[in-house]
């Protein structure tokens, strides 16, 4: 139902009948604004004791009454009640229908109790005293706007079973909202708490929003119930902001928020996103919390913190941290009211970090969190990033997959999600590769090869040299396939990745190696190794009683008989010997054919090559 126009304010003329006591002489109303009560013209502080008690007398359990901008103490606010009690004497509740105290002033504002079977309207009511509405039942409307309490103020187990509208109310005292049922939309828009306001155990069954207010001192929302969509953006909290045991069925909107003291966070629950973006946390905080969804974009950290989560999917897109800020996956798990969590729909117990975009990594550690989906794109000092624990990042689709007609084999390796996308939009999407998501840019190769090259350092620097090999790896990738470097240099790339996997894959180098002896001893045993070993020859004068004597060595005699008798075993083995020597011991004494020489020159450059690129990689999974 829609509110009606309020009343004008108190510095104008009310729009209801005025009480005439204290009217001036040329007719002018003045003092009291109180509304008559028909059919007399007193408001009913002014009215006569015969007048009162012939008003109340007519008054039954829920009637509706009409008292606007009355002054109202609280022997008559009694007095007024007794007439409307139903009930059993144990227990007995006044019970009104259309209750209408807009701009009333109560020196004590005693409803416990009170049932309110129509709207209850305290639109810029006052308060001056202790405010009791324990227990009270609210069936309609209730319209507390622009009230002001200037005293304590009790809603214990107060139940709302419509709208409750307390927007731009000023508590000056306590205030108690515990165990209060809340079944329409709850309104505290523009609210100020000047003392303690504690909603422990309230439920909150319709929206909750708490827009802009201000909590000057602890609020505590402790295992209190929010079943629809809980507003808290812009909301200042002064001191400390307790959510522990909190529970949001919907989502949980902190935007803008400030916690200027607040030191603990939680543990609490959200169904589905908990958006903390733009707040502003001004002490050492620790937060706690199980959500689907936790967004810190854009949030600023002026100290540190810690964030212990659990099935979150965590956004800290251009995030501030002033201080160090570590995220981690909480041990142990977080219940609400003794409800496992699960309850809540949230099912998958991974912490993921979705974005570190626009994020100064210098004080960021992350531990035991999924860095699968994350885009690293766009960090600032992301080689100064600490990663802790079991660190999760995206993997190559591994085994043999089928590219159009051809096989393509792929290796496991950490990768980036941002190379995945763009291998994916490349085409490449059924090889494994997962897609980009709807509306994401694809980035190039250009801007993904520094990406990788920071992490690597990261890694390095933390002396992880094994766990910074995916990362060397990546970033050679994006460099081979980056078309704005020269041809010359990508072609390089390539024969290196071709032969060795840049220096990192042990088993590509020695299959080349096998392949280059096996390839070498054929070339030895057919063209390499002479027809036969020649047999040196000595020739000589004798003159007088000298004797001159000189050595041939005949050049090696290719073989020129049928291939299949040049395979021998005998040959085999002497071309094993020549090949094993260049790879190794670098020297041979077999004489060879032409054809052998140059072939085992070859051999004595590629060879060894190739042998120390597998030792290179072999090092490089293994070195510490």
């Amino acid at each position: 139902m829609t509110a009606t126009t309020p009343a004008a304010s108190s510095d104008s003329a009310p729009d209801w009948p005025q009480c005439g006591h204290d009217a001036g002489a040329s007719g002018d109303l003045v003092g009291c604004r109180g509304r008559r009560v028909d059919p007399y013209v007193e408001c009913l502080a002014h009215l006569g004791d015969a007048d009162r008690a012939a008003y109340l007398a007519g008054l039954q359990p829920g009637a509706h009454l009409d008292h606007r901008g009355t002054r109202i103490t609280r022997k008559l606010l009694i007095e007024l009640l007794r007439e409307l009690v139903v009930g059993d004497p144990g227990r007995r509740r006044p019970r009104l229908g259309d209750a209408r105290f807009e701009e009333a002033v109560f020196s004590d504002g005693v409803f416990p109790l009170a049932e309110f079977c129509g709207h209850a309207r305290f639109t810029r009511a006052e308060f001056r005293g202790y405010a009791n509405f324990e227990d009270a039942k609210f069936h309609t409307l209730a319209w507390f706007t622009d009230a002001k309490f200037t005293g304590p103020a009790r809603f214990h187990d107060a139940v709302f079973r419509a709208e409750a509208d307390f927007d731009r109310v000023t508590f000056g005292d306590h205030v108690y909202f515990n165990r209060a049922t809340f079944g329409g939309d709850a309104k505290f828009d523009d609210t100020t708490f000047d003392a303690v306001a504690w909603f422990d155990r309230a439920e909150f069954s319709g929206r909750a929003t708490f827009t802009s207010a201000k909590f000057a001192n602890s609020a505590r929302f402790h295992e209190a119930k929010f079943g629809d969509h809980a507003f808290f953006d812009r909301v200042t909290f002064g001191d400390d902001a307790a959510f522990d045991g909190t529970e949001f069925r919907d989502n949980a909107w902190f935007r803008r928020a400030v916690f200027a003291h607040a030191a603990w966070l939680g543990p609490l629950t959200c169904r589905r996103t908990l958006d903390f973006s733009m707040a502003v946390f001004g002490t050492a905080v620790t937060m706690e919390a199980a959500t689907a969804v936790l967004r810190c974009e854009r949030t600023r950290w002026t100290s540190t913190a810690a964030l212990r989560l659990q099935y979150a999917a965590l956004d800290l897109s251009d995030a501030v941290m002033e201080y160090p800020v570590s995220i981690a996956a909480r041990a142990r798990p977080i219940t609400t009211g003794g409800e496992d969590v699960a309850e809540l729909g949230l099912t998958d117990a991974r912490v993921r970090v979705t974005s570190l975009r626009g994020v100064d990594a210098v004080h960021l550690v992350l531990t035991d969190v999924d860095l699968t989906d994350c885009l690293f794109a766009g960090t600032i000092h992301l080689d100064q990033i600490r990663m802790e624990g079991r660190c999760l990042l995206a993997t190559a689709p591994s085994g043999v997959r089928r590219r159009g007609r051809l096989p393509v084999r792929w290796t496991p390796r950490r990768t980036l999600a941002e190379e995945q996308h763009w291998r994916a939009a490349r085409g490449t999407a059924a090889d494994g590769w997962t897609p980009p998501p709807e509306g994401e840019v694809v980035l190039e190769p250009a801007a993904l090869a520094p990406v990788y090259r920071q992490l690597r350092k990261a890694f390095e620097d933390g002396k992880d040299e094994p766990g910074a090999a995916d990362f060397y790896y990546g970033e050679m990738e994006m460099r081979r396939h980056d078309h704005s470097q020269p041809r010359a240099e990508r072609a390089l790339l390539a024969a290196y990745w071709a032969v060795s996997g840049y220096g990192l894959r042990a088993s590509r180098a020695l299959s080349w190696l096998l392949l280059a002896i096996g390839a070498t001893a054929l070339l030895m045993m057919l063209w390499g190794l002479p027809q036969d070993a020649p047999q040196q020859t000595s020739t000589g004068t004798l003159d007088g009683h000298s004797i001159t004597m000189t050595t041939h060595a005949p050049d090696p005699i290719n073989p020129d008989g049928p291939y299949g008798e040049r395979l021998s075993t005998e040959r085999c083995q002497k071309s094993l010997r020549v090949v094993i020597n260049s790879v190794i011991f670098r020297s041979s004494s077999q004489d060879l054919t032409t054809v052998g020489t140059y072939t085992e020159m070859a051999s004595r450059l590629a060879e060894p090559l190739l042998l120390g690129l597998a030792v290179l990689a072999i090092r490089g999974r293994v070195k510490r």
